[in-house]
């Protein structure tokens, strides 16, 4: 489980993308981009990880976080309601893409959600099936594509992985 409150819990910045995921507070000045809080606390103190559109980052930018590998032999993934349960926000007008991919160790990559556009202010859950009966182990990649408007971003908070897995 990674709640974002003192660091990125072994979740790692993908070197071969245009710009990085941040550790941030609604708190942070700049009104008017991301959540007004975390999930976890529901607190403008509380953090998260977040990208957002900006002079840096041209539209179709991508950002890209991986989660520590996972072992093909964990089955069991499937159980219950999905390998990995996360909180995101996507508000605002000019929204990039969330895109969720389960990557291979040979980086083979499945898309296992794609989100484009105005999600609503508020933040939503997903629970997303990982297969963990191939030949290799894996990750879970999160791709945060930059929109075409100064305020608007894109959150991830409470990132969890089912017991099974």
């Amino acid at each position: 489980h990674c709640n974002f409150e003192f660091d990125l819990c072994g979740w790692k910045q993908d070197e071969n993308d245009d710009f990085n995921w941040n550790l941030r507070t609604s708190s942070t000045p700049k009104l008017g981009t991301g959540p007004a809080t975390d999930h976890t606390l529901h607190e403008p103190s509380g953090h998260y990880i977040f990208i957002k559109s900006s002079f840096f980052q041209l539209p179709e930018q991508k950002a890209r976080i991986s989660s520590p590998v996972l072992s093909r032999r964990n089955k069991n993934c499937k159980v219950h309601e999905g390998g990995i349960i996360f909180y995101y926000h996507m508000y605002g007008a000019h929204i990039g893409s969330l895109i969720v991919y389960q990557r291979t160790t040979l980086k083979h990559e499945t898309i296992l959600l794609n989100l484009t556009g105005n999600q609503g202010n508020f933040w939503q859950r997903k629970a997303l099936t990982l297969a963990g009966n191939g030949n290799e182990d894996f990750q879970v990649v999160f791709e945060g594509i930059a929109g075409n408007g100064p305020k608007d971003g894109i959150a991830l908070d409470d990132l969890t992985f089912s017991k099974e897995c």
